[in-house]
């Protein structure tokens, strides 16, 4: 699990944006179920590298401080 925990990570860290579908992860892990990658996020949301955002309507992932709603709630 240590190495999927680190390959989402990466993939949060490469990118431009800052929050990111579920489904957005289901494309790092081709051949893995939806179950097994869902456990390898909230892992990472347990251990707080990860965090959850929600617009009310939907809800992302994020690396904890990372993007503008962290600064505007005075997370930095």
């Amino acid at each position: 699990m240590a190495t999927a925990k680190q390959q989402i990570v990466d993939f949060c860290s490469s990118k431009s944006k800052t929050k990111f579908y579920f489904n957005d992860f289901l494309k790092v892990f081709p051949d893995e179920k939806a179950r097994e990658v869902k456990k390898v996020l909230t892992a990472l949301v347990q251990e707080e590298v990860l965090e959850f955002w929600s617009s009310g309507s939907t809800t992302m992932y994020g690396l904890k401080g990372a993007g503008k709603q962290a600064h505007s709630e005075g997370e930095d």
